[in-house]
């Protein structure tokens, strides 16, 4: 089976854009025909999938490269994969805790703001650092 781009684009929900940029960086390797336009095979649209999926679990292009990597070998050990992934897991965790004390400061911020017509806000003093402004 043989797709074009736009195809390819359609069955896996990634923009040509994208498609082009990860021929262009090594991930995915099309075919070119006479005319010179990319030829897709059924390989090159499941590492499109299997990217587009990774991407969506937040994994760097890098961690793409190197799970897209041990996914075609064979003889891969599962523990590299769950190496990788688990390091993920900690940056996810630690952007989670950032979140949570984003979210705490400002509801605390939110709450001491009055919303009112007085030009006195405890928000823009909060994001200021300067409690005398």
């Amino acid at each position: 089976m043989n797709l074009n781009i736009g195809e390819v684009s359609k069955r896996t929900g990634l923009r040509a854009k994208t498609i082009r940029y990860y021929e262009d960086i090594g991930l995915v390797k099309p075919l070119r025909d006479t005319n010179d336009y990319r030829v897709f095979r059924e390989t090159d649209l499941h590492k499109l999938i299997f990217l587009s999926r990774a991407r969506a679990l937040g994994f760097t292009i890098g961690d793409c490269r190197n799970l897209l990597a041990l996914y075609e070998d064979e003889t891969r050990a599962s523990a590299e994969v769950k190496e990788i992934t688990n390091k993920h897991l900690e940056e996810i965790e630690a952007k989670i805790i950032d979140l949570q004390a984003m979210h705490e400061t400002l509801t605390h911020l939110s709450k001491e703001c009055a919303g009112d017509h007085r030009p006195d806000c405890p928000i823009l003093e909060g994001l200021s650092g300067d409690p005398c402004h």
